[in-house]
């Protein structure tokens, strides 16, 4: 493995030849998503709506160009607070499922998040302040494979963006 910046990861998940992106989302709050966070719990419908256009405009035009996304999000339940944001924000046209977390007990799925493509894995590093640490890129065919089944075996089990109701909470 090795380590990468920001700049590498994007160019890494959208060089040739195009093809689709997974990611696995494995945490219950991104310290990233702060400012956004905050916006939604204070109220503020034009900042929320102002993050969440870019994020859609950001992911239509890579589909657009032949870079379709699939999200999987293991969530804790009840749902924290933060992800009750994310349940209510997430976009409907999303390929994005929900995997509840008692359903991926027996799942195995990389230590860290994720974003895979046919022929590498990128890992966004976390501390434990919730802050990135480090970026990992790994083009080993064994990691890549573990990943992208992980990947699948979690898309299999969870469930589908507007579909899920949280079992507690919410």
């Amino acid at each position: 493995m090795e380590l990468i910046s920001a700049s590498r990861r994007l160019e890494l998940l959208f060089g040739e030849p195009a093809q689709e992106i997974r990611k696995l989302e494995l945490r219950d709050f991104y310290e990233v998503d702060r400012p956004l966070f905050e916006a939604w719990r204070s109220g503020d419908r034009e900042t929320v709506e102002d993050t969440m256009r870019g994020h859609r405009d950001f992911l239509t035009q890579r589909a657009s160009q032949g870079f379709p996304y699939r999200r999987v999000r293991v969530i804790s339940e009840p749902p924290s607070e933060y992800q009750r944001m994310a349940l209510e924000l997430a976009d409907p046209a999303e390929r994005l499922r929900w995997l509840p977390r008692p359903k991926a007990s027996a799942v195995s799925l990389p230590g860290n998040d994720c974003l895979i493509r046919d022929d590498l894995v990128i890992f966004n590093l976390i501390g434990g302040d919730n802050q990135q640490t480090d970026i990992q890129l790994s083009t080993d065919p064994d990691e890549v494979r573990f990943c992208v089944e992980a990947f699948e075996r979690a898309w299999s089990l969870g469930i589908p963006n507007g579909e899920y109701k949280p079992s507690q909470g919410v």
